[in-house]
């Protein structure tokens, strides 16, 4: 068991603030937690640690004055991706870069730094950058032309290279465009420099060096240590290949994680059902080392790429008109017949759905999984669902899918207005990201950040979610102000949301509410998030996070 969650000491008492126990519950003034779980409230707390100090043997105790802050139940994370956030420290530093220039001498810098280095990897750089973000290996040439150069861009669904990268990978002219994939090309018809989508990635990340074990058990140690820090206990990896388990079973192992973990393990429609034992035997493996921070209970399906690519799958064509109506990456039927056997394999159905097709092939292939397979605590989760078409929308509650929303893509930034507005034209724009009305019809919605494809702060998404509106409050008043949430309801997307995708009351002790019984999964904030203006959200402190009662994170 990990040092994480052997709580010490026996009693925390909070007292001197607020104490948040959910939505639409009356607030506490005192918390009592004993041997990771939440003992008491109010009156009844103060009673217990009363007797406790007048017992002969009093049991150890530390009192935690909360300074008039805000105690809520800790963030979940419904949809991210840890290994590769962690690894972005392995590279060049281009996230922060905004111009092509800036990241050129990035690249050219750490190259120089790193001369022991055969591939020169990082991520991930702004794809907007550029219009229609295609970026030319040439400009990468100029920083590195002797060794290869791979940089992911924000959405991970994209990657730039140089043109040795292109000629290890063997991609030319003549190079035809890969299943599930796709090589733009210059009017000659050689490569570009870019790969969308990972049919084509994998032409370079098969042939490139990759991170070594260490690097990568050390990736998942900042990476979840990254979440601890901004109040999250519990983590959902959206996209686990099989070496990756192995690296999170060591990394339990040594003691390297900070959050919860689940991990969706990759459906890919190429080798699936054939794939399907070995996840089955991947699931095993984690439960035979059980550890109490790591499960495996999900698997990922892409039902397409993304918007900014145009293999976002749209029931009308993209306004541009360079790739029709977007990538399916299953037929209707192989993914529908994939979900339903995975449902009957205990998993949880984990679907990436962009577009509003593969929102829609997403719940049909949930539908059949339910009809087959009869009822069952299944939970399945569709993520992003940045469009949807009307009819569509009361299926989530019909069918009990959960809906994993990145509350941060719902502005209008540079990635709206340069990358999608111009692909999906204003009406379609106008419907992105529906997050109200699905609250409204009575369906589930979970937060989840998509990190590092953008921040990793709930406090961050939660903003964007209450004002709709950018770091400088544009436009007045919200972009699609009808969607906006009430500050409650988006915290609960965080918490209960969350734990209602984890399956946390199924637990001994569930957590995603402050309630008697409950893990004393928490987090203590310097203010009380409900009353902060939506764009100074990301300043309020992180006091601390606590997982089944011990620190995690302590500012």
């Amino acid at each position: 068991m990990s040092e994480l969650i052997a709580p010490d000491p026996a009693l925390t008492f909070f007292i001197g603030g607020t104490a948040w126990l959910g939505a639409g519950v009356p607030e506490a003034t005192a918390v009592l937690v004993s041997e990771g779980r939440i003992a008491a409230l109010d009156d009844d707390a103060r009673e217990l640690m009363h007797q406790n100090l007048l017992s002969p043997t009093p049991a150890t105790f530390e009192v935690v004055d909360l300074d008039g802050g805000f105690l809520m139940p800790s963030f979940g994370e419904g949809h991210a991706h840890p290994l590769f956030g962690g690894l972005e420290e392995n590279g060049p530093s281009v996230r922060a870069c905004t111009s092509i220039a800036e990241i050129v001498a990035e690249v050219r810098r750490y190259a120089e730094k790193h001369p022991q280095k055969e591939w020169i990897i990082g991520a991930s750089y702004d794809g907007s950058l550029t219009p229609g973000g295609l970026f030319d290996a040439r400009w990468l040439d100029e920083a590195l032309s002797d060794r290869p150069v791979m940089l992911r861009a924000w959405d991970y669904h994209t990657v730039w290279c140089n043109s040795l990268a292109l000629e290890r990978a063997g991609i030319d002219a003549n190079t035809p465009e890969p299943k599930l994939g796709e090589i733009p090309r210059r009017a000659d018809g050689s490569p570009l420099g870019i790969l969308r989508e990972w049919g084509a990635i994998e032409l370079l990340t098969t042939v490139s060096p990759g991170f070594s074990f260490d690097e990568q058990i050390d990736a998942l140690r900042r990476a979840t240590k990254h979440f601890a820090e901004l109040g999250v206990t519990w983590v959902q990896d959206a996209w686990v290949e099989p070496a990756d388990v192995v690296v999170y079973l060591e990394a339990a192992r040594r003691g390297a994680l900070s959050t919860r973990v689940n991990l969706a393990l990759l459906a890919d429609p190429r080798h699936f059902p054939a794939s399907l034992p070995a996840m089955i035997e991947a699931r095993r493996q984690v439960e035979l080392l059980g550890h109490p921070l790591l499960t495996a209970n999900s698997v990922k399906f892409f039902a397409d790429g993304v918007v900014e690519n145009e293999t976002g799958a749209l029931l009308e064509p993209y306004c541009s008109g360079l790739h029709g109506h977007g990538m399916l990456v299953w037929t209707a039927e192989h993914l529908a017949d994939s979900v339903t056997a995975i449902d009957a394999a205990g998993f949880q159905a984990h679907i990436h759905a962009i577009g509003d097709a593969a929102v829609r092939r997403a719940l049909d292939a949930i539908e059949l999984a339910r009809r087959v397979n009869g009822p069952a605590d299944r939970r399945p989760v569709i993520a992003h669902v940045q469009l949807a078409a009307a009819d569509d929308l009361p299926r989530f509650k019909e069918l009990d899918v959960i809906a994993v929303m990145q509350p941060l893509w719902a502005q209008m930034d540079a990635l709206m207005t340069v990358l999608t507005v111009p692909r999906l034209g204003l009406e379609r724009t106008d419907r992105q990201y529906q997050m109200r009305t699905l609250v409204e019809t009575g369906a589930t919605l979970a937060f989840g950040s998509d990190w590092p494809c953008s921040s990793a702060s709930p406090l961050e998404g939660i903003g964007i979610a209450v004002s709709r509106a950018t770091i400088d409050g544009e436009p007045a008043g919200g972009w699609m102000p009808e969607q906006r949430l009430d500050a409650e309801t988006a915290l609960a997307a965080y918490t209960s949301g969350v734990a209602s995708q984890a399956g946390a009351a199924r637990t001994q002790a569930p957590w995603g509410e402050i309630r008697v019984g409950a893990s004393a999964d928490l987090v203590w904030l310097a203010r009380d998030p409900r009353t902060v203006c939506p764009t100074e959200l990301p300043l309020t402190g992180i006091r601390a996070t606590y997982l089944a009662g011990a620190p995690t994170f302590q500012r």
